[in-house]
């Protein structure tokens, strides 16, 4: 079975723009930011649309149009308040994904469990492609309103293995909102090992040259009202001529003993470190390549998963 794991969290779908001349970041980078595809910003002069693969995509909206008409596209529907949402959990190592589904309006028998067939309620694919779901779904206790869903994801779609980044798309066919209208929640959610992505700004790649080196990990958020810290010994630095140390060693002059996150529940951690003239006696040369190694320890699998930053010396 595939290790993938995948791990999000269904919110109400909001349909967002900013001003036509604002930097906005493409669809792609914003997901690898940990935006969801229903999340991702556009100009005022485009629209968000959702292909059938689950990638977004920002177009006119004469073209949005167009994908609609021929099926390969839909738009988000923008929600108000209502009781209804889909909340997915980590998934097992096996490849299932388990989530949650409120909605008060499948809640009848109000002293009972109910069982719910997903037929015509539920709806799976990955690549574009339809998948099997499961037939039934159950509520988690006597009139609580929120059903359980079990998916176990295919081997691979045909033929084909699934890979990183794939994207799992799941639609759930609302019969009623609150003004009594049809309506689709829908969540697209790329599979992944582990969320920590690494990156640098600001010369990382000159000796002696401050940059500012950060990591995106949401495992080592636990305290949403604070700034949590990793510890610089989590990083591994390894570099030719057999240089291996953490960016703990005092030869990074990092101004701090920790990634500092970004602020409180950001999950975005930084520190200011420089490459060194030499380590441990070792020299660093220009046009040497460099990595900066980091394990998450905590994924959704519950494997350990190697995280990695490649530099080059300038």
């Amino acid at each position: 079975m595939i290790a993938k794991t995948i791990f999000a969290i269904f919110s109400l779908v909001l349909v967002l723009t900013v001003p036509v001349f604002a930097e906005v970041d493409s669809p792609k980078k914003q997901m690898h930011r940990g935006v969801s595809a229903e999340e991702v910003l556009c100009k005022a002069t485009l629209e968000l649309i959702i292909r059938t693969n689950g990638m977004p995509a920002c177009v006119k909206a004469s073209t949005a149009e167009k994908m609609k008409e021929r099926g390969s596209a839909f738009t988000p529907t923008p929600i108000t308040k209502s009781n209804k949402e889909i909340q997915t959990v980590p998934a097992s190592s096996n490849s299932f994904v388990n989530f949650y589904i409120t909605d008060q309006d499948l809640n009848i028998a109000h002293s009972g469990i109910e069982v719910i067939p997903t037929e015509g309620l539920l709806e799976f694919s990955i690549k574009g492609i339809t998948i099997q779901g499961p037939e039934n779904m159950i509520e988690t206790g006597p009139d609580t309103g929120q059903f359980y869903v079990k998916l176990q994801l295919p081997e691979s779609i045909n033929g084909e293995p699934l890979e990183q980044d794939d994207i799992v798309l799941i639609k759930y066919l609302d019969q009623s909102d609150h003004a009594g209208e049809k309506r689709i929640l829908v969540k697209s959610i790329p599979l992944t090992k582990t969320f920590a992505k690494v990156e640098t700004s600001g010369g990382g790649s000159r000796i002696g040259h401050e940059f500012t080196f950060r990591i995106y990990e949401p495992d080592a958020n636990r305290d949403s009202k604070n700034e949590d810290k990793i510890s610089l010994s989590s990083f591994e630095f390894r570099a030719e001529g057999g240089i291996r140390t953490t960016l703990a060693n005092p030869r990074f002059d990092a101004n701090s003993s920790s990634l500092i996150e970004t602020g409180p529940n950001t999950s975005t951690f930084e520190v200011k470190i420089k490459i060194p003239r030499e380590i441990d006696g070792k020299p660093i040369h220009i046009g040497d390549k460099y990595e900066i190694r980091y394990i998450d320890r905590s994924t959704p699998s519950g494997t350990d998963e190697k995280v990695v930053y490649n530099g080059r010396i300038g």
